[in-house]
């Protein structure tokens, strides 16, 4: 496919929903090892811990909140929500869980995301 056109979606956005399914092929969210998902926009990031046996979302981050609202889609902003997902993680008594990048290249803002939530005491 080409670039977005009408209904169409782009070539990049079809590469990373095919990475992804295969990522949620082989990774599962357990209520012990819950599953950390990861989502970026041009303006915003997103992760949050998903329990798959019971379909349910444990806690969520974003830049969208207002103690982050300063920091957009960039590196800092990516720390900060890694940081403040761990934290809350931390508190509901979740200390391991699985990582889903979500399809987008491990670097940048994932990477950022995923060392600021290691250094605050999640392992994975």
């Amino acid at each position: 496919m080409a670039t977005k056109i009408g209904n169409k979606t782009s070539n990049k956005q079809v590469i990373r929903f095919k990475h992804k399914k295969r990522i949620r092929a082989k990774l599962v969210g357990t209520t012990e090892r819950p599953r950390l998902v990861v989502f970026r926009s041009n303006a915003n990031i997103y992760a949050q811990l998903i329990d798959d046996s019971k379909g349910h979302t444990i806690v969520a981050a974003s830049t969208t909140e207002k103690e982050l609202s300063k920091s957009g889609a960039n590196i800092e902003g990516s720390k900060a929500v890694g940081q403040l997902v761990a934290k809350r993680a931390m508190a509901k008594g979740v200390k391991a869980v699985v990582f889903d990048r979500g399809g987008y290249l491990y670097h940048g803002k994932i990477k950022a995301l995923a060392d600021a939530a290691r250094e605050a005491g999640l392992n994975f």
